[in-house]
Parts: C-alpha cells; sequence; structure tokens
C-alpha cells in the first residue's frame, strides 16, 4: 500500500461521475454519508457495487467511502462499482488480471445521444404526411 491513509479513484458511468476512497478497515460501504443499503434499495444495485469487492476476496479488508454525483440509479451504481475496481488496481497490480477479466475496468462509454433539430429526439422523426 502506498504511504497516504487511503487510496482514491474515479469511476464513471453515463452522466454519472463517483470519487472512491478506499482506507484500510471493516469492510463497510458509505455512499455520500449514508450507508450504500440506505442509497440504493435494490439487492441487484448493492451487488453490483459489492462485485469487486468479491471478485477480489477483499471483502472485509476496506472500508469504501464514495461520493456520487449525477446520472440516475444505476448509472451511480455502475460508476461506483467502476471506481471501487479502479481504486482495487492502484492498491494491488496482481487484481488487475482478475478484474479485467470480469469487465470490471473498463469504462462503458455509452452516454445518450444528442437530440437533432427536425427531430422528436435523436432519431425519431415526426410522422410523415403524404396529403
Amino acid at each position: 500500500m502506498t504511504d497516504e491513509s487511503y487510496i482514491w479513484a474515479t469511476g464513471k458511468r453515463k452522466c454519472a461521475i463517483a470519487q472512491v476512497r478506499l482506507f484500510p478497515g471493516d469492510g463497510g460501504i458509505t455512499i455520500d454519508g449514508k450507508p450504500y443499503e440506505e442509497v440504493f434499495s435494490r439487492l441487484e444495485h448493492r451487488r453490483m457495487i459489492e462485485s469487486p469487492l468479491l471478485v477480489t476476496d477483499t471483502r472485509g479488508k476496506f472500508h469504501v467511502t464514495v461520493k456520487v454525483e449525477g446520472g440516475g440509479v444505476n448509472g451511480q451504481a455502475e460508476a461506483i462499482r467502476h471506481g471501487i475496481a479502479r481504486a482495487l488496481v492502484k492498491e494491488n497490480e496482481l487484481f488487475k488480471p482478475v478484474l479485467r477479466k470480469e469487465g470490471l475496468l473498463t469504462r462503458d462509454a455509452r452516454i445518450k445521444e444528442r437530440k437533432k433539430y427536425g427531430l422528436k429526439r435523436a432519431r425519431k422523426a415526426p410522422q410523415y404526411t403524404k396529403r
């Protein structure tokens, strides 16, 4: 581990940005000052956030604190997962192949396409009338 008291990384997904800090500790996850069970009620999102820790078998070794902004609930959960995975690689380079294999280090670059003029949405055109 480095000489600092924590390891940090940034995770991104859609419009969500998560600043993650890993502290050596009990294994709790805190998001914006609240326990993550309070912020993410769906079990699917909780599992998503825990997945980098479970894959690397570091579940009880780090206390994770997160500041997350933007996006929706799903985007925020995926941004947190991405940030935790990046921070774990900073902590131990040996985690990189395991996390890479699970696809946790790849930044999912799919974002919302912008609306074009003359259209209702990004690609939906108004109904065509012949007469």
